[in-house]
């Protein structure tokens, strides 16, 4: 039997990872000024559709850690307006800016995340969505941690993301395994998963379990997923993210 490669990818370096992130000040990192954040094409263009758009994004993180995990962001676009607004939460401005780690900027929604190439998460339009992009603004900016960020275990950037989608239901965000932080709860041991069917509980992001109807049975390890999607079957796991039980067959060429 031929193993996943990315399956004992998972296996070789899950226990890796805590060490890994800790040690992040000592990893050699790439240059980051060369890196593209330039527009991949994928999302909507804002001139075209004019109705409001509320989107979820993910890319792998930047350099070494993005064997690891994802890092993710926020964009809506209410009715007629010409840009996205993009809401996420980013390490460097508590490190070396002014303390407030939660960034709102009309940077393209789309964009490549240092060069790591995006993919859309949750896709939200239609009627009321300008009632939803109004209440994520004021979520985002309540958001407890602004002055706060930890690549391990969190909160960072995914624990942004998943306390905007708990108290904004309508985004029924599914988190990949990928995105870790998602576990960690602002001031809490037990809450709704970020899709809000089902509940969650967890130790601030290091120990936990989770069992919903979107996410499935989630188990959070030292900040890792280990999980079982049973709508979409599909194993869930560290690095590897998601892997499809049943994935579609290629179709013979003629």
């Amino acid at each position: 039997m031929r193993l996943n490669p990315h399956f004992m990818r998972a296996l070789v370096f899950v226990f890796l990872v805590p060490v890994m992130l800790v040690t992040e000040g000592y990893m050699a990192m790439a240059d980051w000024r060369t890196a593209s954040r330039e527009s991949s094409g994928i999302g909507p263009d804002p001139m075209v559709e004019r109705g409001a758009i509320v989107q979820v994004y993910g890319a792998r993180a930047y350099n070494w850690r993005g064997y690891f995990g994802i890092h993710t962001w926020i964009a809506t676009k209410p009715t007629n307006a010409d840009q996205f607004t993009v809401y996420e939460i980013i390490g460097w401005r508590v490190r070396h800016g002014g303390g407030d780690a939660l960034s709102i900027s009309s940077r393209p929604a789309d964009a490549r995340w240092f060069g790591a190439e995006p993919e859309i998460l949750a896709d939200l339009r239609g009627a009321g969505v300008d009632a939803v992009i109004k209440k994520i603004d004021a979520v985002a900016r309540a958001y407890p941690h602004r002055g706060t960020y930890t690549v391990w275990p969190g909160p960072n950037s995914n624990t942004f993301t998943a306390f905007v989608a708990r108290n904004v239901p309508e985004l029924k965000l599914d988190l990949p395994p990928t995105a870790i932080g998602k576990d960690y709860l602002p001031g809490s041991l037990a809450a709704r998963a970020p899709s809000g069917t089902g509940w969650q509980v967890s130790l601030v992001g290091l120990l936990g379990v989770m069992v919903a109807a979107d996410e499935g049975l989630e188990v959070n390890l030292l900040g890792l997923t280990f999980g079982l999607d049973f709508q979409n079957p599909a194993l869930k796991l560290p690095l590897a993210g998601r892997i499809d039980l049943f994935p579609p067959k290629m179709s013979a060429t003629p």
